[in-house]
């Protein structure tokens, strides 16, 4: 994941992300809704900015699951939630 991850991440620079709101789903879930920024490293487009969410499931004090929204009203739907 981590390797996808930077992969994705490799295109940008000046990357920082944002939480903007903890929602506790249930005992094991969080949805955290997220803004990111950052610049295109390559093409040097100006700095973009994009609400996404990450979904966290812990259980006995480890993440089990972690899902990444790259679009928030998608995990929002997604999961039943309004915005």
């Amino acid at each position: 994941m981590a390797e996808g991850y930077r992969g994705v991440l490799g295109g940008w620079e000046e990357v920082r992300v944002k939480a903007d709101e903890y929602r506790a789903l249930d005992d094991e879930r969080v949805l955290v809704l997220v803004h990111r920024t950052g610049r295109g490293r390559a093409s040097g487009l100006g700095t973009i900015g994009s609400t996404a969410a990450t979904l966290f499931q812990a259980r006995d004090g480890k993440v089990i699951k972690l899902v990444l929204y790259w679009n928030r009203d998608r995990a929002l739907a997604d999961l039943g939630l309004e915005g």
